[in-house]
Parts: C-alpha cells; sequence; structure tokens
C-alpha cells in the first residue's frame, strides 16, 4: 500500500468504500443467521472462517486466475469475492466497468433477499 496513488480518484476511493459496504453488509445477513442457529459465539467465528478462507483464497485476491488450473479457474470465476475484488479493484484504478460493479450489486441483492427474510425468520421462531 505504500505509494499507491489510486488513478481513480477520490471518487473511486469513495465508491469502493460504498461497494465494500454494500457486499459487506449482504454478507452479514449470513452471519446473523448462523448467530440465530448456532449456540456460541465461538461457533459462529469458527463456521464463518470455515467459509470466508475458501471463499477468499479461492478468489484472485492473492493470484492471477490465468496461472490457475482451468478446474480451479472457473471455480474462481464463479466466487463472489472475486467480482468483488475485480470491482473495488477497477474502481481505485479508474478502470472498473458497469458490468464489474453491477455483478457485485446483484450478488449483493441476491444475498439480502435470501438471508434477510430467512434471518427474520428464524428470529421470530426463537424460543
Amino acid at each position: 500500500l505504500l505509494g499507491f496513488r489510486p488513478a481513480g480518484g477520490v471518487i473511486g476511493v469513495l465508491l469502493s468504500v460504498a461497494l465494500l459496504l454494500v457486499f459487506s453488509f449482504s454478507m452479514s445477513w449470513i452471519w446473523t443467521a448462523l448467530g440465530l442457529v448456532l449456540r456460541t459465539p465461538n461457533s459462529v467465528m469458527m463456521v464463518s472462517f470455515m467459509v470466508l478462507f475458501p471463499l477468499t483464497f479461492a478468489s484472485n485476491i492473492f493470484v492471477d486466475p490465468r496461472t490457475m488450473p482451468s478446474w480451479l479457474e472457473a471455480v474462481v470465476g464463479a466466487n463472489p469475492i472475486t467480482h468483488l475484488t475485480t470491482a473495488v479493484r477497477g474502481l481505485m484504478s479508474g478502470t472498473a466497468t458497469a458490468g464489474q460493479i453491477g455483478w457485485v450489486l446483484l450478488i449483493s441483492a441476491v444475498l439480502v433477499a435470501v438471508f434477510a427474510p430467512l434471518t427474520m425468520y428464524l428470529y421470530g421462531n426463537k424460543k
């Protein structure tokens, strides 16, 4: 990060932060639902790490997918973290496309549409 100059400027950085917040909000519904199902905070943390570590490492955050085996490249291409990373990098560098941002917003909307009602149902039926 030392010496990084975002070519997207202040607007690109602010839009990147906004996109990260939208995606994080949508992911928080998953963890809230898990928190209502699992018994202890430690089990929620353990399950979230078991989900997030593979999602993070099977994405384009650390390695260019073109250098991966074809089967892993397909997994990386379907990973929502890959789409988020590509969009944020594009916004920061000033090269983001509407498609990149649109994928992240679509994924976020689907996560909220699925997990928000489920979480509310679980919360309402919690004994």
